[in-house]
């Protein structure tokens, strides 16, 4: 299998709009699903190419087109040839490292969105979805196959959905949606984690909470920089006096603006907790050295007079009275009991102990 190109830079030299698929992720094998529905009912089929599409193109009939694995190159050039996409949102499709915006255009608008796991590891992985959204038709392009949408397409085949009466508007607020509450399970496990460093931190500081504390931060800067453009997305779609996104599906479109914003302020209370915890390890430690230190410093003071009686008697004089004493021995041993304790008793006194 080759290798994708990892970074935009790999791309350097490159005619505006080349369509290369430029991922982090491994390649997947491309798969197009076609669900097609209106007030009655909806359908869902698999096909192999763009062309399959145009017999599900009915009057009242819209269709959900999910593009997953992007080795989809011809997909993508057939859909810009047959609806008029721009080359550039092509090329955008296809380089997974845009962040998250909001594009309009004549017929078709164009959004780019991020979904964001966390892992046992604490690793936090991201994704690219692009939506474009079209009066009848919806395109989602993904880079992995998965259960990610497998919520709305069960609303999709319940009786009574609001996605079949409403417009592919709706559809596009349900897509968004959906990923942004993913963000708020990411925020209940990073809270969790987050007590759980503390607690242990309380209880007794250890070096590999340190590193752990420091990968945290790290991935909360990388929590911000692919959360914080969608607030800027939704603000984009509440300005929007585009036609293809009715009245009525703009307060769909605000409710998800306010979860956005109350992850965003959320994420900014966890850097402030990051933050205080890493104060806290350090004047843990901190405090533990001097502690340390403290308990060392008493046993040197201890033995600073006890060596100083030893290096004067260990003296080679032969005139030493002391030398010479019956009891000379005993008293000796005695200081070396009554110094220590009274020295014991002092720092007690003092509460240096």
């Amino acid at each position: 299998m080759s290798r994708l190109p990892t970074y935009a830079s790999d791309k350097t030299g490159l005619p505006p709009g080349a369509l290369v698929h430029v991922s982090e992720l491994p390649l997947q094998t491309g798969r197009i699903t076609v669900s097609a529905y209106d007030p009655e009912g909806c359908s869902t089929t698999q096909i192999e190419k763009f062309s399959d599409i145009v017999p599900f193109r009915q009057k009242n009939r819209r269709l959900w087109i999910q593009c997953e694995g992007l080795d989809l190159v011809e997909m993508v050039q057939a859909l810009g040839s047959e609806l008029e996409v721009h080359p550039l949102v092509l090329e955008d499709i296809l380089n997974t490292h845009q962040r998250p915006k909001f594009e309009e255009h004549d017929n078709y608008l164009y959004f780019v969105i991020k979904t964001l796991r966390v892992h046992e590891d604490l690793r936090i992985t991201h994704e690219q979805i692009s939506l474009l959204v079209f009066a009848d038709m919806v395109f989602t392009f993904r880079e992995q196959a998965d259960d990610l949408f497998t919520a709305i397409r069960q609303r999709l085949d319940a009786p009574n959905s609001r996605i079949r009466a409403l417009g592919s508007d709706y559809l596009a607020y349900a897509i968004i949606d959906l990923v942004v509450d993913h963000y708020f399970v990411l925020t209940d496990t990073l809270e969790d984690v987050i007590e759980n460093i503390e607690l242990e931190l309380l209880a007794r500081p250890q070096s590999h909470l340190f590193s752990t504390i420091a990968h945290l931060k790290k991935e909360l800067v990388f929590l911000r920089r692919a959360i914080t453009p969608m607030r800027e997305v939704m603000l984009s779609i509440q300005r929007s006096e585009s036609p293809l996104i009715k009245k009525k599906t703009h307060p769909y479109f605000h409710d998800v603006l306010e979860h956005c914003l109350r992850v965003i302020d959320t994420l900014d209370t966890y850097r402030d907790l990051i933050n205080g915890l890493l104060d806290i390890y350090l004047s843990s430690v901190s405090n533990r050295m001097n502690e340390i230190m403290k308990v060392m410093t008493v046993f040197a003071t201890i033995f600073i007079p006890l060596t100083f009686i030893v290096g004067v008697y260990g003296m080679n004089f032969d005139h030493m009275p002391e030398l010479h004493w019956k009891w000379g021995y005993f008293s000796l041993w005695g200081l070396f009991f009554i110094i220590p304790t009274g020295l014991l008793y002092f720092f007690k006194r003092k509460h240096w102990l």
